[in-house]
């Protein structure tokens, strides 16, 4: 188990290796680039903006609930305030790229794996090409520039979220809550939350990359290898976001 554990391990720093390398033809790259751009981040846009104001709306209404139920009076335009913190700090940064990593994850498991079973990388190894850094490097940088923007645009929508729930519920007004989302918060939030960002982006690029890159059967090894993928790519997650909070937060 541990000897499979440190191939796995050493495999994936090779790929990475070879995936971090200058395009052979940058024409070619920025092309694939912005192909990338469009499958692995434009589409996630309409579940990244669903799934914010429905959370951001639950987040609020939470955050009254406990207020309205404390011993000690706490001023409702701090509903705003805690909502914002909630998602900045943990929220849109952790559980969107959680979410990103079922979908996009498995969708760059299941294609590069589909293209190693049908043997189109042998034969791009065969033409010459580098065919991890040919694969993999523009869905890495894909995801680590468009990623931090989903989670801005997450951030935003699940504030509007606690807004519109404030207006559907009536428990707190419009004036305390855009006050309580104006106060004050410190900028290392701000960098914490787009430093995890970037990290989990690489993972959720990166990871389920590996598991496309080196199935081996059919398309019965493909399926398996894209769950694999993201269950990984979600401990990952998990265990990295427990390191940047320690040595950014602490």
């Amino acid at each position: 188990m541990l000897k499979k554990f440190f191939t796995a391990v050493g495999e994936y720093m090779i790929l990475l290796g070879k995936s971090l390398q200058k395009p052979q033809k940058m024409k070619v790259f920025w092309k694939l680039f912005m192909r990338e751009i469009n499958d692995l981040g434009v589409n996630s846009f309409g579940l990244v903006v669903f799934t914010s104001i429905f959370v951001g709306a639950v987040v609020a209404i939470q955050m009254f609930n406990n207020f309205d139920a404390s011993s000690f009076p706490i001023p409702p335009s701090f509903v705003g305030y805690a909502t914002k913190a909630v998602l900045v700090l943990e929220f849109s940064p952790t559980i969107i790229s959680l979410t990103l990593a079922g979908k996009v994850g498995s969708y760059i498991a299941s294609s590069i794996g589909t293209m190693r079973v049908s043997e189109q990388i042998d034969a791009l190894d065969i033409m010459g090409v580098n065919s991890p850094n040919f694969l993999v490097l523009p869905k890495i940088v894909a995801c680590m520039i468009f990623n931090p923007l989903l989670i801005a645009i997450s951030i935003v929508f699940g504030i509007a979220g606690g807004y519109l729930a404030g207006i559907l519920t009536g428990n707190w007004t419009e004036n305390d809550y855009i006050t309580g989302i104006q106060m004050y918060m410190p900028t290392l939030f701000i960098y914490y939350a787009f430093t995890k960002t970037i990290v989990f982006a690489f993972i959720i690029a990166s990871v389920p990359s590996y598991f496309g890159y080196f199935v081996k059967g059919g398309s019965l090894e493909v399926g398996r290898a894209s769950t694999q993928a993201v269950v990984w790519t979600m401990v990952f997650i998990i265990i990295s976001e427990l390191i940047l909070t320690q040595l950014i937060l602490s």
